[in-house]
């Protein structure tokens, strides 16, 4: 009989790799993809534990499994990812429906894991979630759900320890692949036709540092922007304390390294950002920001913002919305700081009122509407290379894709069908706050 396998994922670009990797394994296994759970004989939940929001979602999409297994006792539960590693055996305890914990570390190891409970004569759930590092744990079959671009990890682990952040202790510390293997990998995909790459790690700008080497990621952007075939090279996250100006030079010269700076500036105070151990100030944040202005003029910038730390007073709160203004992002992402257990701002005094907190997030949402309408606005008559997601989830009519700097643009589906992945010139017609609209300039 045909086995099949499901994968519900949440969080990060990281999480989505491994899941890529998951399913890489479990189709070396003779496992056949669905998207119904019911049909699954595996089912994989890969989890997040950043915000409080995912979890919740994910811990309600796990209660609902109790009676999934209680009609087919058969049927293989993993829980995987963040939240595996964090809450451990307390987690195999209150959710005794799941058959495999594992941990961040064991994601190319879980076809092994997987074939030992299999072949239990009496078969015993199992909890793998040390940190220890596997000898796959860098390499591994994987099975890629777009069709053209390609997530690339070129580390794992963080050594930054913001006091609001659980990653470091769930991911471990910093371990670098080596420029060798995550090029061949790309080559590999190059020639399997994708064109698009996006490089992955909690820190890249750390890239190479465990091995004693300060501008690594400088150095492998420049080898992949010169591997043939490449169209496009993303990456994410940027740490600000760590961007240097060699990598800015690099993406600057660079030919297919895209002009996109996602640089996460958290607050505006130097003094939230002490609390919350970023390593950098308003200062020398700024500084960093005219830095790529002055070697990428045309630089789209986004950020990440967290309203509501703890201590966050309204004075700090106007110094966010006035280094709003004085960057002028692009887009930004914004968050609700949440308490995460095990995390030193979990404890601190002075929590703010979750009313304050949205009242907050509510006022630089506004401020930022504003600056990315402006932006957007600007590229209005201008003719953009697009690359082609497919058609526009929500009007068949329209196709879909993404500028270099990572701008949605909707244009009408005509006579010229496009492949996802073709770049595509796009005359921008009008602009929204968050995308633009034109017409193919063909």
């Amino acid at each position: 009989m045909t086995k099949h396998y499901t994968i519900l994922n949440y969080g990060c670009q990281m999480n989505e790799s491994d899941s890529e990797h998951y399913a890489g394994q479990l189709s070396d296994l003779g496992y056949h993809y669905t998207e119904d759970y019911h049909d699954a004989d595996v089912i994989l939940i890969n989890t997040c534990c950043v915000r409080e929001s995912a979890e919740k979602k994910i811990l309600g999409k796990i209660g609902e499994m109790k009676q999934v297994k209680r009609e087919d006792p058969s049927k293989v539960l993993c829980v995987t990812g963040c939240m595996a590693q964090k809450d451990g055996e307390d987690f195999l305890k209150k959710y005794p429906q799941v058959d495999l914990l594992i941990g961040t570390a064991h994601v190319n190891n879980f076809s092994a894991i997987l074939q030992d409970y299999l072949h239990q004569t009496q078969r015993k759930s199992g909890m793998f979630n040390d940190l220890t590092v596997m000898p796959r744990e860098f390499e591994g079959h994987f099975v890629r759900k777009s069709s053209y671009a390609a997530w690339v990890p070129i580390m794992y682990g963080c050594n930054n320890f913001c006091t609001y952040c659980i990653v470091p202790y769930v991911r471990g510390r910093e371990r670098s692949r080596s420029a060798e293997a995550i090029c061949e990998e790309i080559r590999k995909a190059v020639d399997q036709g994708y064109r698009e790459f996006t490089l992955l790690g909690q820190n890249v700008n750390s890239y190479g540092k465990d091995r004693g080497d300060k501008d690594a990621f400088a150095a492998l952007l420049r080898q992949v922007d010169a591997i043939p075939g490449v169209e496009r090279v993303r990456y994410m996250t940027s740490h600000p304390r760590d961007m240097s100006e060699e990598l800015i030079r690099t993406v600057a010269e660079s030919k297919h390294v895209c002009k996109h700076f996602h640089i996460p500036v958290q607050s505006g105070s130097t003094r939230i950002m002490q609390a919350m151990n970023r390593g950098y100030t308003r200062e020398s944040y700024l500084h960093l920001v005219d830095t790529i202005r002055k070697y990428v003029p045309e630089a789209v910038l986004t950020t990440d913002i967290i309203v509501g730390f703890p201590g966050e007073t309204e004075e700090d709160f106007q110094e966010t919305l006035s280094l709003f203004d004085r960057v002028s992002y692009d887009a930004a992402y914004t968050f609700i700081y949440s308490k995460r257990s095990g995390t030193p701002a979990a404890a601190m005094e002075a929590q703010v009122p979750e009313a304050v907190k949205k009242d907050r997030l509510n006022r630089l949402m506004e401020l930022q509407n504003r600056h990315s309408l402006k932006h957007n606005q600007k590229l209005v008559g201008r003719t953009l290379p697009v690359m082609v997601e497919g058609l526009s989830h929500n009007n068949s009519k329209m196709w879909s894709g993404r500028t270099d700097g990572n701008k949605l643009v909707l244009w009408p589906v005509g006579e010229r069908f496009f492949n996802p992945g073709d770049l595509v010139p796009v005359t921008i017609e009008t602009a929204q706050t968050w995308l633009l609209k034109g017409r193919a300039a063909l």
